[in-house]
């Protein structure tokens, strides 16, 4: 399987540092609905997808 860019995501780490910029709040509506970040997730094994939908408050992960 190929490599999810979403690992490595500047949006992402954006929102890491600071959630409540703009380009962070982008990235967490953009992630709600992009199909490539609902791949990534059910792609990582139980316990990761656990800690990162606690992380950024994503219960249909969980």
């Amino acid at each position: 399987m190929a490599k999810h860019n979403c690992e490595t995501c500047k949006f992402r780490a954006t929102y890491d540092k600071n959630p409540g910029s703009l380009l962070g709040r982008i990235w967490r509506w953009h992630a709600g609905w992009c199909p490539g970040w609902k791949r990534y997730m059910t792609s990582l094994p139980e316990g990761d997808r656990r800690s990162l939908a606690e992380k950024y408050g994503m219960d249909r992960y969980k």
